[in-house]
């Protein structure tokens, strides 16, 4: 008697960038046959990521993910990416890690495998019935990456392929601290010339004694780049790099933004602006800082705790460009839900409530970024010197991976539609 054809795994594409969607197809199964589908990744710190789904053939002996039921594992029902967006620390892992590219010139690489029957633990002590290697990049094919070392700024400027030259993109991450380039060579990706700014090392922003000047000389070093339009150019901020855009908007008088997108953010000042001032006010307001149940810090109360003094609560209404606020309803890092209402209202009584657009994901928590990336629930913080805290970022993992799917996929549209065909809308006087 023949013997049957053996099982054949397919997922196309097998060369993406990071937020392109796949399809994963299983063929050759007897009909009704249970199978496990599981993801494995080798991080950069040499943790391993994993993910999986338990299906059952159809008729055909077929199993496709775009269209059937996880009836288990790390995530259920019908989800096109969940190898991607549930992975978590294989068992072995550090615990409470975050998984984040570092060298975005090199691709993540993840195995797709398909095991008999249905498992939750132990895949890598079995043999896979069939398996296929997928490369995923930040980086499209053609995408330059420059060094910026000049008049005192540091960074990266990824320049899209092709003769340009590009609208432009100054990428600000949050109190981390560091180089982080992989949303910046992502927007790159698609079509914007992006500078990612690093404003201070890695675990020191209590010693950043940098000001508004710092930014505004980013921002001219973009735009005077010959691939760069210079009429034409946003700010992207995260987290504390949020309410420097929102600095640079409101108070700059020698940068005009064309847009501008905060994600994750807060509207707070200090007189003098300095980021190494920022954080002396959160510290000296650290008093309504409290854990959760896992002992990790929620610092959701600091932002309306600071402003509660006016002094400390930037003038928003100063706005005159398009600004596009993201928000998850159960950020624990950030009140930013509370914040973007808060904006909105103040910039409605101008009638300048047009230049205003929020978005708010219930269930969704404070690391809101490029999609299909797995969540993180708590991250690593130097807060003071040498002391290193874990700060709660929120959200739930199914609903926090829709809200950043829907807000990148809004992010993408709104600096389209301002960065490439239009100009800034007029403040209603």
């Amino acid at each position: 008697m023949a013997q049957s054809a053996p099982p054949v795994l397919s997922v196309v594409p097998t060369r993406a960038l990071v937020d392109e969607k796949f399809k994963v197809l299983v063929e050759n199964l007897a009909p009704g046959s249970p199978v496990t589908l599981h993801s494995l990744h080798q991080s950069e710190d040499q943790d391993y990521w994993e993910a999986f789904g338990h299906y059952i053939s159809d008729h055909r002996g077929v199993v496709s993910v775009a269209e059937d039921l996880s009836f288990g594992g790390t995530y259920t029902g019908v989800e096109v990416m969940g190898l991607l967006w549930s992975m978590r620390p294989a068992p072995g892992s550090h615990d409470c890690k975050r998984l984040r590219k570092k060298n975005v010139c090199t691709p993540i690489l993840v195995s797709i495998s398909v095991y008999r029957g249905h498992l939750a633990e132990g895949f890598r002590d079995q043999s896979p019935l069939a398996s296929v290697l997928i490369e995923r990049w930040y980086m499209a094919p053609g995408v330059q990456r420059i060094d910026i070392r000049e008049k005192g700024v540091r960074g990266t400027l990824f320049i899209p392929p092709g003769p340009g030259p590009f609208p432009g993109m100054l990428d600000m991450w949050g109190g981390g601290g560091g180089l982080v380039e992989y949303r910046t060579s992502l927007l790159a990706s698609h079509g914007y010339a992006s500078f990612a700014l690093e404003y201070f090392p890695p675990g020191a922003m209590w010693k950043a004694d940098v000001d508004l000047s710092h930014f505004e000389t980013a921002f001219n070093i973009l735009k005077d780049h010959p691939q760069v339009i210079p009429h034409r150019i946003g700010i992207f901020g995260f987290c504390l790099g949020s309410t420097v855009a929102m600095h640079l908007v409101t108070e700059s008088s020698i940068i005009k933004p064309l847009c501008c997108v905060c994600v994750s953010g807060f509207h707070m000042t200090v007189p003098e602006f300095t980021v190494k001032k920022v954080h002396e006010l959160m510290v000296k307001h650290s008093n309504v800082v409290r854990l959760d149940e896992n002992n990790h810090e929620i610092w959701r109360d600091l932002g309306p705790e600071m402003i509660k003094d006016p002094s400390y609560k930037l003038n928003v209404q100063k706005i005159n460009c398009p600004v596009l606020l993201v928000s998850g309803h159960e950020d624990q890092n950030c009140a930013a839900v509370e914040n973007a209402e808060d904006i909105f209202q103040s910039m409605t009584v101008l009638g300048k409530e047009h230049l205003v657009t929020s978005v708010q994901y219930p269930g969704a928590g404070h690391m809101i970024e490029p999609p299909f990336s797995p969540h993180s629930s708590a991250i690593p913080f130097v807060f003071k010197a040498k002391i290193k805290s874990k700060w709660a970022c929120g959200g739930q993992p199914k609903p926090h991976s829709d809200a950043k799917e829907d807000a990148w996929m809004k992010i993408l549209a709104f600096l389209q539609h301002h960065l490439y065909f239009c100009t800034t809308p007029k403040a209603k006087m």
